[in-house]
């Protein structure tokens, strides 16, 4: 329950605040305030106010559990709240630590003096929500930051450090620790009680290039987020602050209010609550025991191995490296250094602190002595092979308790599982590539995994700041799984007519970040192969195209050969289309007798989209996802969805489940683009049918 401290010190009351996890300003929160503010306004004794949050933190804004209900308007409200402060007759200082963002920030400007440690966060992240600050942040952040600067802090939406920030009109004080002694301090001062509290509202905006600056911020937003409205209704906002200020905040609170209503706000917001609703898991609590992780060992050393012993060093968790022989091994500590020797050149680290993480690293080529490891991870070749003579030799050596995972993208965790006498301490820990930046990490349940092995696999996700979607075992999970069939049909547009510079560009202008056939050229061919002809020999009645196998007898691998379905002239980064790639796929259209014909983008978006949303409507009705969100989560964090349509699943209710269905069955219809996969989920006929979306339906609907 939301809390509120009054008390007096040195004729100063002091208010503080407190609703975990962040301090957001609930209605009871706000309304508290309010009556420690009123009780202050009439208390003789009290000559000036001190707000300031608990916990180590002012506060993260707007309280999350009250969105879209009537308590986030109930007054009052945080615009009153904001207006009670600034007019109260009695000054009132902020002590601001920790994080103060959205409305916490809005609340702070609002106030007639600003103390803040050096190191808290300060910022207006509302843009990430498809949003603008709505309680005064766009005309009150200009006047005391200035116009550049407020750009930057509401379009970049990023929080800035108190240090950065430090300036007389908006932090009159920057201490090392905590602000409140110096908030009570300042505010009792004679400076502060003798003199009449100045109104950020009153203090004019001088900058004669206020237009100027915010025409070279919409120019620039034209072109770097053309597909977003927020950024740009961000910038005139800032402009109208040139106005007078009533006017200013009027132009603030249309805007606010038309961009709660876009597409691209819902997408965004969804994907928010999305991420937090993965976090809620069937049959873990609170009370779940779990288990320590105090250190790690890590089996592979390749490009995967090396990039979770990072995130791992990362955590502040030391690593034992484990390698089959010595070159392997020191290929897999250059991949390491060379990650780290990059952050330092590029500052995002110090010398210093490359070189403790790095102390942490402990390689190795004997399984003997990672025996008291906490939790072993296992990223070697995809063959199932392989990873039983490493499960094999982990359950061996591993001391009771300790975790076992397999870092597989697409195999039968239970049958890994089986390889081992401890099933229960087994799951997978499916990381991205790299994994030491990727924000997704599938945690994929076995049939035996514990609900210990799984909280404290989900604690570790937390620890390695990862988004962890838990997954049901089946070939591929949620993300590899629906990847699987949004792959084949860009392969069979491609025989069918498309190039796959136009199938890229089509996904790339939906906001993919990148389209099905640069991601294979960036993964490797070689990695798809291994899975297809895997699937080949386990599924008899399994239908794929043969055109990138022959791409792979070309040893036209993608960049890691200088070429796939691009040629990298200049580079990785500046893909260009390749003749010899031409050539093959004009042979293989004839190889397999068939007439190219135009293919218009629309077809290829929806039908590489509906073919995600048709294996995800699969997917949650066999139970491998717990809700339609989870789906939205793995494809927003690990395979580049554009986060403003929320994700393919909730993409697909804001279309409306009856035309994706009318889509899916016309599709179906096409003799070449595998009509049995086309065959539309029992779940997304049943929801077309009655008007439901995937948003209302839960795990086995």
């Amino acid at each position: 329950m939301p809390e509120i401290d009054y008390r007096v010190d040195r004729s100063v009351a002091v208010i503080s605040f407190a609703n975990p996890p962040v301090n957001g300003l609930s209605h009871a929160v706000r309304a508290d305030i309010s009556a420690a503010l009123e009780r202050a306004r009439n208390d003789p004794s009290v000559r000036a106010i001190v707000l300031t949050g608990s916990g180590g933190l002012f506060s993260g804004g707007a309280d999350i559990r009250e969105f879209g209900t009537p308590a986030s308007t109930a007054e009052p409200t945080l615009r009153q709240l904001i207006d009670q402060v600034e007019t109260s007759a009695k000054p009132v200082v902020a002590a601001i630590s920790g994080t103060c963002l959205g409305g916490g920030l809005e609340l702070a400007l609002a106030a007639h003096y600003r103390v803040a440690s050096a190191d808290a966060k300060l910022g207006l992240p509302e843009v990430t929500l498809g949003l603008l600050p709505g309680a005064g942040g766009t005309q009150r952040l200009p006047r005391l930051v200035g116009v550049e600067r407020a750009i930057l802090m509401i379009v970049g939406g990023e929080p800035v450090p108190a240090k950065d920030l430090a300036n007389p009109a908006l932090l009159d004080l920057t201490v090392p620790g905590d602000p409140l002694a110096g908030a009570v301090e300042l505010a009792a001062s004679a400076e502060v009680v003798t003199k009449p509290p100045v109104r950020t509202r009153d203090i004019p905006l001088d900058e004669p290039s206020l237009a100027a600056l915010c025409e070279a911020a919409r120019v620039k937003l034209r072109t770097e987020r053309p597909s977003l409205p927020a950024p740009l209704r961000a910038v005139d906002a800032i402009e109208a602050a040139g106005k007078p200020f009533d006017e200013g905040l009027a132009v603030e609170r249309l805007a606010f209010l038309e961009l709660m209503e876009t597409p691209e706000s819902k997408g965004l917001r969804h994907a928010f609550f999305a991420e937090r609703a993965a976090a809620k898991v069937d049959g873990i609590t609170p009370s779940t025991p779990v288990r320590p992780l105090d250190q790690a060992a890590v089996i592979g050393a390749g490009t995967m191995g090396a990039g979770i012993a990072v995130a791992l060093l990362d955590a502040g968790i030391p690593v034992w490296l484990v390698e089959t022989d010595q070159p392997a091994l020191e290929r897999g500590l250059a991949r390491i250094t060379g990650i780290y020797d990059g952050q330092v050149k590029k500052a995002k680290l110090t010398a210093s602190e490359r070189g403790r993480r790095l102390a942490l690293l402990r390689p190795t080529l004997s399984y003997d002595v990672i025996g008291q490891a906490d939790l072993a991870i296992e990223a070697v070749f995809e063959s199932m092979e392989v990873k039983r003579e490493v499960f094999v030799a982990l359950d061996r050596v591993m001391k009771p308790g300790a975790i076992l995972a397999t870092n597989t993208s697409t195999l039968d965790v239970d049958a890994i599982a089986a390889f081992t006498r401890r099933p229960t301490d087994l799951l997978g820990l499916h990381f991205f590539s790299p994994a030491n930046v990727m924000r997704l990490l599938e945690v994929v349940r076995g049939r035996a995994t514990s609900p210990e092995v799984l909280a404290t696999s989900l604690r570790l996700s937390k620890a390695l700041r990862k988004v962890a979607v838990v997954s049901g075992v089946c070939d591929g999970f949620i993300g590899n799984r629906m990847l699987e069939g949004y792959t084949r049909q860009a392969w069979y547009l491609v025989e069918e007519g498309a190039a796959p510079w136009q199938i890229d560009q089509a996904m790339e202008t939906f906001g993919f970040a990148m389209g099905p056939f640069r991601v294979g050229d960036l993964v490797g061919h070689d990695v798809s192969l291994a899975i297809r002809q895997r699937r080949r020999a386990e599924r008899p009645e399994y239908l794929c195209s043969t055109l990138p196998d022959k791409l792979c007898r070309l040893g036209r691998l993608g960049q890691k050969t200088g070429g796939g379905w691009y040629d990298y002239p200049e580079g990785p980064r500046r893909p260009v289309p390749s003749g010899a790639a031409e050539q093959l796929i004009t042979s293989h259209r004839s190889e397999i007798g068939v007439a190219p014909r135009q293919v218009d983008d629309g077809e290829i978006v929806d039908r590489l989209v509906y073919a995600l949303v048709n294996e995800g409507a699969r997917i949650l009705e066999q139970g491998i996802a717990a809700r339609a969100s989870d789906i939205d989560v793995v494809y927003l964090t690990g395979y580049g969805f554009p986060r403003s349509r929320g994700g393919p699943m909730f993409h697909a209710d804001q279309v409306g489940l009856g035309h994706v269905l009318q889509r899916v069955r016309e599709f179906g219809a096409n003799p070449h683009g595998d009509q049995a996969f086309w065959t539309p989920a029992a779940l997304l006929q049943r929801l077309a049918g009655s008007g439901g979306r995937f948003g209302e339906a839960g795990c086995g609907s």
